[in-house]
């Protein structure tokens, strides 16, 4: 009996499912390893296939087994496309070696494929750098291989610390309307990153794709750094100096899917529909309009699981958060369903092979990098998901809390705060079979047709009455509240915690990215950094709430106890407190009621003093709630407890005097 059964004792009816998932990990895994040490040793696409330098020129490289003939063009044969062809060798593969300068770091080139007399043109497999001309929107791919390798000054760099993550895409994240690059990323952005107290950075749109305002998730060239953001270097040049400012770096990588086009994707690209994908419409999404693997395919692992390594050894990622789990693992991807019954985990709607392929890329990973992190976005809650794939799990270690985002734009759009049901939304934070990483909103909740959490509070308000000598219900309402949810998700949501860049602070408006129906717009395709900096505005407020929430849970190792125990709910009062690392966190959601000394019941019998809470002036709070100890010894009391002013609408956070 694997250690997940006994682990989850309700999964024992199931264990001929959990079983059939490891013979299918094992059989898979004996297949790709035939002459193979390792899964490390095999997922080595990268380096035999594209473009490698030789003593004397290059080899250029590609798998395409049902073409009948390739050919490569470019400037440096004046773009003629059946001039230089390559050679068939064994396998699908084939093969051309270019002598001498024939072409050079930098030059365009393209792949002709001819199949059954049809010449189609497309972007290189495992090409590393593809750009696109702007007036043209056509897109071409760039010779490259480094000459020299990257100076990196990270050996070594290791951070064990529970993710506190700033999800970020590196080409929204100037104020200026424009594409920023990765290293005015690097230089201006990263200070702030770790001035929060946040110790990872997600990096969203890496991966190159055509469509700039998909948000990176319709890749078409899986090797290619987005060239919209300068060049390979530049990217390393971030992820090094992210490591020397202690901070760790993932890449969002999106193996769930592909963009269907076939110039620039790798649709087609030998000619028919099934060399990576499914045949017909089983490889067609319904919901995305985009391309599905074929997980069985033991090319198709080759080409992803070396992907995944390409990244970790070539830019130094430390891990990734992988997109579109839930839709992987279900031949209906999850649409409309609610995954109410454990049943609905293993039936016949379940994608066997996509598991198989998540065990073996979390094998992969650490196999490369001990330390490598990986994080689902799974909105189905798997069983077993973060669970070692020896004890029949799939590997993660953590997968996103994506209901979360979902209860507070439910509870915020449909019921006013003062009927908001604690032990409902308690339940919800709680409620986890898995490492979780929390959060209150993220880039989905903020794009176009939807809003960030402060600008579905505050509304219009946040243009004229964000100044902070300008006290109005409607702003002091959405400061507390905002507050409060981040406060009340990253203590007691998960074993860690996630923001999108620019969220911490109160970000207005949402996000959209130019295109014919904005005209082209970038003005919501930006972060206004300047509102953070100015000394008048609320924003600061928010901001340095933010840094102290995060500061606080890290100093104290709030994630390191799993779960919150809680002290206190009362739907009544709408106050709710509970402990974590030591801490004591208080929240009174009562819009109206001010309570001058509600009793807490807590763990120890000391006095407990106020770190900080959401009314403290620094905040953009009144300074109601004082910060003199308070004792938790009462003689004649059946346990301890503290009696605490709370005002209403505030949440604090407090320390026992042996923290």
């Amino acid at each position: 009996m694997y250690a997940i059964l006994e682990n989850f004792p309700e999964l024992r009816p199931y264990e001929g499912d959990i079983n059939l998932r490891m013979e299918r990990y094992k059989g898979k895994k004996a297949q790709l390893l035939q002459g193979h040490s390792s899964l490390r040793d095999f997922a080595n696409a990268h380096a035999w296939y594209g473009f490698h330098r030789l003593e004397d020129g290059w080899a250029y490289r590609e798998w395409a087994p049902a073409a009948d003939q390739l050919y490569l063009t470019g400037d440096f044969n004046d773009w003629q496309w059946t001039a230089t062809p390559m050679t068939r060798l064994d396998n699908g593969n084939w093969e051309l070696i270019l002598p001498g300068d024939t072409i050079h770091q930098g030059s365009r080139v393209m792949t002709i494929v001819d199949n059954g007399g049809n010449l189609s043109q497309h972007i290189p497999l495992y090409a590393k750098r593809v750009t696109q001309d702007w007036e043209s929107q056509s897109w071409c791919c760039e010779v490259w291989d480094s000459i020299d390798p990257y100076p990196w000054t990270d050996e070594g760099f290791v951070s064990n610390e529970p993710p506190v993550i700033y999800e970020a895409h590196v080409g929204m994240s100037s104020e200026d309307y424009r594409i920023a690059t990765y290293r005015e990323f690097a230089d201006n952005v990263l200070p702030h990153v770790q001035d929060g107290g946040y110790n990872t950075v997600q990096l969203m749109a890496v991966m190159e794709h055509p469509f700039y305002g998909s948000f990176g998730y319709q890749v078409s060239s899986f090797f290619a750094a987005s060239s919209r953001q300068g060049y390979p270097d530049d990217l390393k040049y971030l992820i090094n100096k992210a490591h020397s400012m202690g901070i760790r770096v993932l890449l969002d990588v999106v193996h769930s899917h592909a963009v269907g086009n076939t110039l620039e994707g790798i649709n087609l690209f030998d000619g028919t529909d099934y060399q990576f994908f499914h045949h017909g419409d089983q490889g067609n999404h319904p919901a995305w309009g985009t391309k599905l693997f074929d997980y069985d395919k033991p090319e198709v692992l080759h080409f992803l699981l070396s992907n995944l390594k390409f990244w970790l050894e070539e830019y130094h990622f430390d891990g990734f958060r992988f997109d579109g789990v839930t839709s992987m693992l279900y031949h209906d991807h999850g649409l409309g369903k609610a995954f109410s019954d454990l049943s609905m985990y293993f039936t016949m709607n379940t994608d066997v092979e996509a598991v198989t392929y998540l065990q073996l890329a979390n094998e992969l990973c650490r196999e490369v990098n001990p330390h490598c992190m990986t994080i689902a976005e799974d909105m189905s809650g798997m069983p077993g998901m973060c669970e070692p794939v020896e004890d029949g799990g799939i590997g993660f270690d953590f997968r996103l809390g994506m209901g979360l985002p979902d209860l507070w734009i439910k509870l915020i759009k449909e019921w006013r705060d003062e009927d908001w049901n604690l032990g409902m939304i308690w339940n919800e934070l709680t409620s986890r079979n898995a490492r979780t990483i929390a959060y209150a909103e993220s880039h989905d909740q903020a794009l176009v047709g939807d809003q960030t959490i402060m600008f579905r509070l505050a509304g219009a308000n946040m243009y004229d009455q964000m100044n902070k000598d300008c006290h109005t219900f409607e702003i002091d309402r959405a400061m507390s509240l905002h507050k409060m949810i981040r406060l009340l998700t990253m203590a007691a949501g998960g074993n860690g915690y996630l923001t999108f860049m620019g969220n911490e602070f109160g970000h207005p408006e949402w996000i959209d990215f130019p295109r014919p129906g904005n005209g082209n717009s970038f003005h919501y395709c930006r972060r206004q950094w300047s509102l953070l900096s100015n000394p008048d505005l609320k924003y600061q407020q928010l901001n340095d709430f933010d840094h102290d929430m995060i500061h606080t849970a890290l100093y104290y190792q709030v994630f390191h106890q799993a779960y919150p125990y809680l002290k206190k709910l009362d739907e009544g009062d709408k106050v709710i407190a509970f402990e974590r690392g030591g801490l004591l966190f208080v929240f009174n959601f009562s819009p109206t009621r001010d309570y001058t000394d509600y009793a807490i019941p807590v763990s120890e019998g000391t006095d407990y003093y106020v770190l900080f809470t959401s009314d403290d002036g620094r905040y953009g709070g009144y300074d109601r709630i004082d910060h003199d100890p308070k004792s938790a010894f009462m003689p004649g009391m059946d346990g301890n407890f503290v009696r605490l002013h709370l005002a209403p609408r505030t949440c604090m956070v407090l320390k026992p005097q042996n923290r």
